[in-house]
């Protein structure tokens, strides 16, 4: 059963920095393409930056931030700079099916077959 848990979310000052965590259990990450999504009320989820299952390829829409991962703890971090109100939301762990394509980065939720439960982030102005 592959379960993946979130933390590190909550409130942070606006120009501020925050680190989530992903844990994942039931299955390797290195093996697949891992990603991080977020999701704002009345909005659509969207990806904040992803990573391919060889590690080779990053996408990142938005320089401030960034994707590490710890092969050795089975862990995924997300990596947020300079926030801002409108980046407000849950912020999701997401991992691609076992038959995604093993050098591309996901950039869609249709791309993702395993969801964490997600983490709130809110950012005061």
């Amino acid at each position: 059963q592959v379960q993946l848990v979130e933390s590190g979310g909550g409130l942070v000052h606006a120009g501020g920095s925050l680190r989530l965590t992903c844990v994942a259990s039931g299955l390797t990450l290195s093996n697949y393409a891992v990603g991080w999504f977020r999701q704002a009320p009345g909005k659509e989820r969207e990806v904040v930056v992803s990573i391919s299952g060889s590690g080779g390829n990053i996408y990142y829409p938005d320089g401030r931030f960034t994707i590490a991962r710890d092969n050795s703890q089975n862990t995924v971090d997300l990596l947020m700079n300079n926030l801002k109100p409108e980046d407000a939301a849950v912020y999701y762990c997401a991992v691609s099916a076992t038959n995604f394509n093993y050098m591309k980065a996901p950039r869609s939720p249709a791309e993702i077959r395993y969801w964490g439960q997600g983490t709130q982030v809110t950012v005061s102005s």
